[in-house]
């Protein structure tokens, strides 16, 4: 017999006895009929308790839409899985696949039909073709859903089971103190049977926010994620989480219930699909972000390490490591359950609220400038007091890091990419690299012209035989950034010392050279890396020596190294 007694407990605390213990018993009719899901078979490292022993340094994700690669007459799920088997079998251990369900705006994220693949991407069949190789992460868009889902069509036809599936706001109270993620209008109008209502809609007008204080929301959702779950999900990224539950009167954001409502899910999956791993995306400030790792052992067992990308950026901008270092050296996960989800790049752009307290103001308006002038373009947030901030840098992380019309040699301004990435992977967690990274790609400003939406000028739709093309060919970018990330992430896949657990421990040598030293029970690895388009001498410790550069298999015994410009050097002490 399970004990469902923590489901029971945050079901109360969240409901109300009456109404919690009622809302229980449906979910234990839901549970109990469950049968214990299986490891799955496909990863070996995949066992015991929490994320320290579920991933190990062989762990990498690829971040893509189901569509990134095109090619006549396939679904593009297809083209993707074949892809990934025959180019990253050895590179990356996952794919995150990004909202592949019938949506209606936003590339994916106002989901019409939670339990549907979008027939222009392919099948259930074709994700499970892709699941065959790769542990799959499965977007929970569960803060809202499409205005035109069944959902909120009913809603709009005052269908009685829908009405209070959408937080309707009446009157003219206070909405000064609720966090805003973009300038649009919180409230948007509808017209239904019963009157014109205005609903609560925090992304878009087309995003309408789902309502958890009904306790038949939770449940529903509930019963999404462990249907995906089913359909082979290793890993589930909660989006924008942190803006789940809604109370007048308070910011909207991190409220204890949303916390609740995560930890709900947690010991659910822990209950039913032990092996699934929740991930938060919470794009705020670092602190903010630790949050969601709860104790450590009830929350989320990944969080995105948003505050990596800003701060990485203007370690390369300014070549100097110091904000960077002093901020990786606080770096730590509550328990061996937990782990940072490490990136550069992602679908959506660079968010700055992460490095603010962090960099100083003029350091986050410098990148904003930096970003401009690279061709880039800036998202904005409203405040409380009616002004607006810079909130998003959208821009391809290639171009943050080089000016397309800079005139820099390009074997430079691989280097510096590279070197970017190599500080991410080298970091404690799971790193996640994004599709367009991997490639080496540049911006797509004309998509942007062509949506009207800053985030398309890295979302770029790529013809599969001219990227392999390009792959083949040693003059192609695209060739130099792979070869080289490809072969970092599989130095990282045979080192033990880059183990998510291992220890880290960030060193001082110097403001020009980030350095890390990781440390397992069997290997030892000094990483460097010089953020300089300017040679950096670096004097070695004698307990360092002899050692081995894993990049080159140079093998180093004197005590004084020169790195050349955006030098990555990987030191194992033999």
């Amino acid at each position: 017999m399970r004990d469902l007694t923590t489901i029971r407990d945050q079901l109360i605390a969240l409901y109300g006895v009456a109404p919690g213990s009622a809302t229980f018993e449906k979910l234990r009719g839901r549970i109990t009929a469950l049968p214990p899901a299986p490891s799955p078979a496909n990863n070996t490292a995949f066992a015991g308790e929490g994320a320290g022993a579920r991933l190990s340094e062989r762990d990498a994700i690829l971040i893509s839409y189901g569509d990134h690669l095109r090619e006549p007459e396939r679904a593009p799920l297809r083209t993707l899985a074949e892809f990934c088997d025959e180019q990253l079998r050895e590179v990356v251990s996952g794919i995150h696949v990004l909202p592949f369900y019938p949506y209606s705006s936003d590339d994916g994220f106002s989901v019409i039909d939670y339990r549907q693949v979008d027939p222009a991407l392919g099948t259930w069949d074709d994700v499970a073709r892709l699941g065959q190789n790769f542990r799959l992460m499965f977007d929970g868009v569960i803060n809202h859903i499409s205005a035109q889902s069944e959902w909120f069509q009913a809603f709009l036809r005052d269908d009685p089971k829908y009405r209070d599936y959408f937080i309707v706001v009446e009157g003219d109270p206070d909405l000064a103190p609720v966090v805003r993620p973009r300038t649009l209008p919180l409230l948007t109008e509808f017209t239904t049977p019963s009157g014109v209502k205005r609903v609560w809609t925090t992304f878009s007008a087309d995003q309408i926010d789902l309502n958890y204080a009904n306790p038949d929301v939770l449940l529903d959702m509930i019963d999404v994620l462990l249907f995906y779950s089913a359909h082979g999900a290793e890993l589930i990224r909660l989006d924008a989480i942190a803006y789940l539950w809604k109370e007048l009167g308070t910011p909207c954001l991190h409220l204890p219930q949303t916390h609740r409502v995560i930890q709900l899910l947690r010991a659910i999956l822990d209950e039913v699909a032990p092996h699934v791993l929740l991930i938060t995306e919470t794009n705020v400030p670092h602190q903010d972000n630790l949050s969601y790792f709860g104790d450590g052992r009830n929350e989320a067992q990944l969080v995105y390490n948003f505050a990596l990308p800003p701060l990485t950026l203007h370690t390369f901008h300014t070549g100097n490591a110091t904000a960077l270092s002093g901020w990786a050296a606080g770096l730590a996960s509550p328990s061996s359950e937990t782990t940072f989800f490490n990136f550069l790049a992602s679908h959506d752009g660079i968010g700055l609220n992460p490095a603010r307290g962090i960099l100083r103001d003029a350091e986050i308006d410098a990148l904003v400038q930096q970003v401009v002038a690279h061709g880039g373009r800036v998202s904005y947030k409203h405040n409380p007091d009616g002004s607006r901030s810079p909130y998003e840098l959208n821009i391809n992380y290639f171009d943050a890091l080089s000016d397309p019309q800079g005139g820099e040699a390009r074997a430079l301004q691989s280097d510096r990419f590279v070197a970017a990435h190599a500080i991410m992977f080298s970091l404690a967690g799971m790193p996640g690299i994004y599709f367009h990274s991997l490639l080496g790609s540049r911006g797509w400003p004309e998509g942007v012209t062509l949506t009207g939406q800053n985030r398309t000028i890295n979302r770029q739709k790529l013809d599969r035989a001219e990227v392999e093309r390009e792959l083949l060919d040693p003059q192609a970018q695209r060739h130099h950034v792979f070869n080289r990330l490809k072969q970092l992430l599989q130095i990282r896949a045979a080192t033990g010392a880059f183990h998510p657990q291992s220890a880290q421990e960030v060193l001082t040598l110097s403001d020009h050279v980030f350095a890390v030293e990781r440390t397992s029970a069997v290997e030892q690895v000094l990483c460097l890396h010089n953020v300089t388009s300017q040679p950096q001498t670096i004097q070695l410790k004698s307990n360092w020596l002899p050692g081995t550069d894993l990049v080159t298999a140079r093998k180093m015994t004197g005590h004084t190294v020169t790195l050349t410009p955006y030098q990555v050097l990987w030191l194992r002490r033999d």
